[in-house]
C-alpha cells in the first residue's frame, strides 16, 4: 500500500510546496549568513539521508560517473541555496522565490546546448512572457531598493544553479539507477563540502547560530524543508498528471509572495503583482513544455 493514496497526491504536493516556501522565513530571521545557513541545511539533511540510507539498507551507486554527477549536483545545489538566500535578504522571500522558479528556462537552455533539444514555439513564447514579468517586478525594486539589482540578478543566478543541479541528477540516472536516499546523501555531501570554505570566509562573523533558538530553527530548516517538504514533492509528482503538476508547483512562489506581503509587510506595487502573475503564467507554460519534451 503506498504511503500516500493517489487521490491525496495533489494535497501532498501543495503542502510540500508551501512548507518549502516557509523556509524563506527562517532564512530571513535567523542570524546566520547566506552561505552558512545553506551549509548547515545540507549538513543536517545529509545526516538524515545517511541514517535513512543505512536503515533501509540502500547502497551508494557503484558507477563512478553516477557518483560524480551526484556530487556535482550537490555543488550546484549548494550555490543555488546560498544565492537564493542572498536574494531573500535583498528583495524578500516572494520575489526571490519567483526568480528561482525560472530555473525551467535555464533547464531548456541546458537541454538545447548540451543535449540538442530544440525549443518549441510555445517555449519561446513563455520565455518572452517571463521576461516581461521580470521587468515589471524589477523596475520598482531598482528605483527604491539599493540592493534590488543585486537581489534580482543573484535570484536569477540561483535559478540557473538549480537547473544545473537538476541536469546533473538526470545524468546520475542515465549512468545508473540509484535509490533516493543514497542519491540525496551524495547531493547533500557535495553541497556541504563546496560551501564550507565560502561560508567560513564570507560568513565568519555569523557562521554558527548564535542561540539555541537559532540552532533549533536551522535544524528545522534542514530536516523539515530539505527532507520532509522536498520528499513530499518528489513522492507526489509521479502520481499526478503533468498539467496538474505544473499548476500546483506554482503554489511555492505564490505562498512566498503571500508571506512576503502579509507577514513581512513588504510593499509590492500593483505592477509587481501583475508581473508576478505574468511570470507565474510563463512558468506554467514553460513547465508543461519542458516536461512534455523531457
Amino acid at each position: 500500500m503506498p504511503l500516500i493514496p493517489q487521490k491525496y497526491a495533489p494535497h501532498s504536493l501543495i503542502i510540500g510546496c508551501v512548507v518549502f516556501g516557509l523556509g524563506s522565513l527562517i532564512v530571513k530571521f535567523v542570524d546566520v549568513g547566506a552561505f552558512a545557513i545553506a551549509f548547515w541545511r545540507l549538513v543536517i539533511a545529509g545526516s538524515v539521508f545517511w541514517l535513512l540510507m543505512r536503515y533501509y539498507a540502500q547502497k551508494l551507486p557503484e558507477n563512478t560517473k553516477a557518483r560524480r554527477f551526484a556530487l556535482l549536483s550537490g555543488v550546484f545545489l549548494g550555490f543555488d541555496l546560498a544565492f537564493w538566500h542572498e536574494s531573500i535578504y535583498a528583495v524578500g522571500p516572494g520575489i526571490s522565490t519567483l526568480l528561482n522558479s525560472l530555473q525551467i528556462f535555464f533547464l531548456a537552455a541546458i537541454a538545447w546546448f548540451f543535449f540538442g533539444e530544440r525549443q518549441s514555439r510555445l517555449q519561446k513564447i513563455s520565455l518572452l512572457i517571463a521576461f516581461v514579468g521580470v521587468v515589471l517586478i524589477a523596475e520598482p525594486e531598482l528605483k527604491h531598493n539599493i540592493n534590488g539589482g543585486y537581489g534580482i540578478f543573484i535570484g536569477l543566478v540561483s535559478g540557473a544553479m538549480l537547473a544545473a543541479s537538476m541536469a546533473c541528477i538526470r545524468q546520475v540516472y542515465i549512468a545508473e539507477s540509484t535509490a533516493l536516499f543514497p542519491l540525496m546523501f551524495l547531493v547533500s555531501l557535495g553541497g556541504s563540502l563546496v560551501l564550507l570554505l565560502p561560508s567560513l570566509l564570507l560568513n565568519s562573523s555569523n557562521f554558527f547560530p548564535s542561540s539555541l533558538s537559532d540552532w533549533g530553527w536551522v535544524i528545522v530548516y534542514g530536516v523539515v524543508m530539505q527532507c520532509f517538504a522536498w520528499g513530499l514533492i518528489a513522492y507526489s509528482i509521479p502520481l499526478i498528471s503533468l498539467t496538474i503538476t505544473g499548476l500546483l508547483l506554482l503554489s511555492e512562489p505564490i505562498a512566498a509572495l503571500v508571506i512576503d506581503y502579509f507577514l513581512l509587510h513588504k510593499s509590492i506595487t500593483a505592477w509587481q503583482w501583475l508581473g508576478a502573475i505574468i511570470t507565474l503564467f510563463a512558468i506554467y507554460l514553460g513547465s508543461q513544455q519542458t516536461k512534455k519534451t523531457a
